[in-house]
């Protein structure tokens, strides 16, 4: 608390917000600039030492700017946390900051936002509000309030200016990523990752386009009673306001044994997460795609509680397609198939060949958590094992690979979902889930 006499006003208006990410800009391409003049007169050792402290500098700068900024760069640093395959590890790292809880806007903006978007007061529309949020994040925050008939809710209100700006937020992004120096990919590979992450983003900000994906998950997920998913008050709502029947349980965080969760209950808890996932990715052709631990719940029945719809990942059934494919063939180490496959999502470069040797490596890493026999994922280090193998392989390899714009979002959940595993505590053998997720029949589309 003592840093908050030195916070920045945070900028709402779209100038506002053109002047701090210009002033990022300049400010990282001036620490780049100048690494590079220093480069001229040190040894490769002390030039690598002297980048990792850049990048790691930058990374701070980064995450402290979008912090303060909310909005589509706050989201989009968010997604960037989780994807060392486009930013250096020391930028990545620094950006997970931006998963925590961020600070909430002011009430009266709050208030006002609602106001107008409903068409009248707060006292004419709920019996109670409560004006301290239980929830802030990047693009909105929430509120518990109770309807005139008595009904406990939540209601989330999007923060002004937030749609507005996610265009212009966007390209001062990337052009500071590019100035910068820090992408690993190329520009064409860019150009699809960030189209992608703004479609989701256009998409994620529409509240009636939400309201609309709770409607279908809830029906998709009817013949499960331990997915609990909420409803809608349409008339409560709007394109910046959703209001949804509270459903309350228990973080993340506090799935224990003291809170009644045992081991037998946090399998069942990993299984069924699993289970609906896989039914949403092979299944649905449309995923929820925000694994962040804020949006699920969870109650020692064995229920999970889902929240937040705005980030939906729907797959052209040829891309869910494929996507069962490449796992088929992971699974039946065909590496010659799969290394095709990878090429037609375009996660594999056409211009040079790949070893089954590498992707013998790779995969055996990759499907160790998929196992006949039970994975104790609290106990996993697949995650630095990962890390270790990437840094044992070459840069030449490696660069053979980039991120698909087909399965980002997909690849967001499946890694998420690992962490989520892992806090859960679960102990299982998921091959025959997986199994039975890719024997599964495509639904249509609704």
């Amino acid at each position: 608390m003592a840093d908050q006499p030195r916070r920045k006003k945070r900028p709402t208006s779209t100038t506002g917000r053109l002047f701090r990410l210009a002033g990022m800009t300049t400010s990282v391409a001036t620490r780049v600039a100048g690494h590079q003049v220093k480069g001229l007169f040190q040894s490769d050792a002390a030039k690598a030492a002297d980048r990792e402290k850049l990048m790691q500098h930058i990374g701070k700068e980064v995450a402290a700017t979008l912090g303060e900024m909310k909005g589509a760069v706050m989201k989009v640093g968010q997604i960037a946390s989780q994807m060392q395959d486009i930013l250096p590890r020391e930028i990545s790292e620094q950006l997970k900051v931006l998963q925590n809880a961020s600070a909430p806007m002011p009430f009266h903006v709050i208030r006002r936002q609602l106001e107008k978007e409903l068409g009248d007061t707060i006292d004419s529309l709920f019996s109670r509000f409560e004006e301290t949020p239980f929830a802030a994040a990047s693009i909105g925050q929430v509120h518990h309030a109770t309807t005139h008939e008595g009904d406990e809710v939540v209601v989330k209100v999007q923060y002004p200016a937030v749609k507005e700006s996610i265009d212009s937020d966007m390209k001062h992004l990337r052009r500071i990523l590019r100035l910068g120096s820090l992408l690993k990919v190329d520009e064409a590979a860019l150009d699809g990752v960030f189209q992608e992450i703004r479609n989701q983003l256009h998409e994620e900000l529409d509240y009636c386009q939400e309201a609309a994906n709770l409607d279908e998950f809830r029906q998709r997920h009817a013949d499960q009673p331990w997915l609990v998913i909420p409803r809608v008050y349409r008339e409560l709502s709007g394109e910046r306001v959703l209001t949804l029947s509270r459903e309350d349980g228990i973080a993340l965080d506090d799935v224990n044994n003291r809170n009644g969760f045992d081991q037998d209950t946090r399998n069942l808890l990993g299984e069924r997460l699993f289970d609906a996932i896989g039914q949403q990715i092979f299944e649905f052709r449309a995923v929820h795609c925000d694994p962040h631990p804020g949006n699920f719940a969870f109650r020692p029945d064995g229920t999970i509680v889902m929240y937040d719809f705005g980030a939906v990942k729907r797959l052209p059934s040829q891309d869910a397609q494929l996507l069962r494919d490449i796992v088929t063939s992971a699974i039946k180490e065909e590496w010659e198939t799969l290394d095709q496959q990878l090429q037609r999502l375009g996660a594999r470069k056409h211009d040079s060949d790949v070893s089954g040797d590498f992707y013998a490596t790779w995969i055996e890493l990759l499907l160790r958590a998929f196992s006949r026999e039970p994975f104790d994922f609290a106990r996993s280090q697949l995650h630095t094992d990962i890390l270790k193998q990437v840094k044992r392989t070459s840069l030449e390899q490696m660069m053979k690979f980039q991120p698909s714009p087909r399965s980002l979002l997909i690849e967001r959940v499946v890694s998420g979902h690992y962490w989520t595993l892992m806090h859960l505590g679960v102990v299982a053998a998921f091959r025959p889930n997986l199994e039975r997720a890719l024997q599964s029949d495509p639904r249509p589309e609704h």
